[in-house]
């Protein structure tokens, strides 16, 4: 299944509004398989799957586990925890007021 450019937009744009662990989990999902024909991106499905686990999705942690098993060298999965983090530290705010809603 191909995601369009739409969908990806959209995804990101839950994010920004107030993100939760199925908003990470849909942008690894969209990653993880197609998006407009580009075929997979792997290490971008993994920082997401990476994030959305760190909110407690549990399939999102068996994502990312298997991308980085199966479909990811050592340096790509490298490359992905440092988008993740990277990522972590432009949106602190983001993500804390997405742990109270998770927790709510």
């Amino acid at each position: 299944m191909a995601f369009t450019d739409v969908e990806v937009q959209e995804a990101r744009q839950a994010i920004e509004t107030g993100a939760n662990s199925a908003d990470f989990f849909r942008l690894g999902l969209i990653f993880s398989t197609d998006v407009e024909d580009r075929g997979p991106d792997y290490i971008e499905a993994h920082k997401w799957f990476n994030l959305a686990a760190m909110l407690g999705s549990q399939p999102a942690k068996a994502y990312r586990d298997e991308l980085a098993l199966n479909e990811m060298s050592p340096e790509d999965v490298t490359i992905a925890q440092r988008s993740a983090r990277d990522w972590l530290k432009e949106n602190r705010a983001l993500l804390q007021s997405a742990q109270e809603k998770e927790a709510a």
